[in-house]
């Protein structure tokens, strides 16, 4: 009987990652961050360690902090629970500002709020707001829904997008300004292009190039997953609400094998492996509606900040000038409101 696959999020290990060190390509080029987590498990990714993260070469202006299950209240009322993240977060905006951090840290939050909840869920969206001193931006709720392997993820039923509550918690966003972020997988494309659709004026962010698996019932089909992925993505750019990540490869339901190697990737190797998704999205959406993304500290399990940067630069190398400052700033700065 073949071993039943399950995702966990491995702790960086330092030793390893220093192995592949690099000279920084294109030092002063500005870049938003518009994808990281902070949190205390796993050896804690929080001031310490996303500031050494941001300042290892890059220059990385903003960072928006999208949300991961922080420290959420354990009493009180369910739908403000998760409200005790965004003060958190703050927390680490304030220590970072103190110790004379040049990056504009958390510049942009996105939260969480149970969509499912419905229209009870705009009591969070206020008290986010107040608890994030004019930095929220935008609500994530996880809908990441795959029955073929295990996963450290919350569940989640299979069409929870397309829900009467969701829905309601969801119609709740753009009257209150907010965006809403999306991680799911790439067969689940299709209902958050229905959502979109049925949400024209909220806009709407896709997490990690729209999750291509590849691992469970789809380890070893990677140019199988590449048709069903790209056929969903192209209907999805029909929908002039949606942006597109580009990151999140380095994760294990990619199927990648980047750990388990001798030495971390160069960025030679990371931007020929990113190429067909990122080209492909680019291509799709444009540059005015993609921005690239760390996800870290979670790929941070394959290669280094510094590193990770390098490799967009390189795919991005063929760009003109306008383009490239879209990928790396300004379409964030327009779809966070930075």
């Amino acid at each position: 009987m073949t071993p039943r696959d399950s995702i966990e999020i491995t702790p960086p290990r330092a030793g390893w990652l220093a192995r592949t060190e690099e000279e920084i390509l294109e030092p002063e080029l500005p870049i938003i961050d518009p994808h990281h987590h902070l949190w205390d498990r796993l050896g804690g990714y929080l001031t310490d360690e996303i500031a050494a993260d941001v300042n290892s070469g890059h220059n990385i202006v903003k960072t928006v902090f999208i949300q991961c299950r922080y420290g959420h209240a354990e009493d009180g009322p369910e739908v403000l629970r998760p409200v005790r993240e965004t003060g958190l977060v703050m927390d680490v905006v304030h220590e970072a500002r103190s110790r004379g951090v040049t990056t504009d840290l958390c510049a942009g939050i996105v939260g969480f709020a149970n969509l499912t909840l419905g229209a009870e869920v705009a009591e969070a969206l206020v008290a986010h707001k107040e608890m994030a001193e004019g930095r929220f931006r935008g609500i994530r709720h996880i809908t990441a829904h795959e029955p073929s392997f295990d996963t450290y993820l919350p569940p989640v039923a299979a069409d929870a997008m397309q829900s009467a509550a969701f829905r309601e918690g969801f119609a709740c966003l753009a009257p209150a300004g907010l965006s809403f972020d999306g991680w799911l997988y790439h067969p689940q494309i299709p209902q958050f292009t229905d959502l979109a659709r049925a949400f024209p004026d909220t806009v709407m962010i896709l997490d990690h190039i729209g999750g291509p698996l590849g691992i469970g019932a789809y380890r070893g089909k990677r140019d199988e997953v590449f048709v069903q992925w790209k056929a969903s993505m192209r209907e999805l750019a029909t929908c002039g609400n949606v942006n597109v990540k580009l990151g999140g490869i380095g994760m294990d339901i990619t199927g990648c094998s980047w750990s388990a190697q001798e030495r971390p990737p160069t960025s030679e190797a990371l931007a020929e492996d990113f190429r067909p998704w990122v080209e492909t999205v680019i291509e799709l959406f444009g540059a005015g509606r993609c921005m690239f993304e760390s996800n870290f500290p979670v790929d941070k399990t394959s290669y280094s900040y510094p590193v990770l940067w390098n490799a967009f630069k390189r795919l991005a190398s063929g760009a003109s000038a306008e383009e490239k400052h879209l990928l790396f700033h300004d379409t964030a700065k327009r779809v966070y409101r930075l």
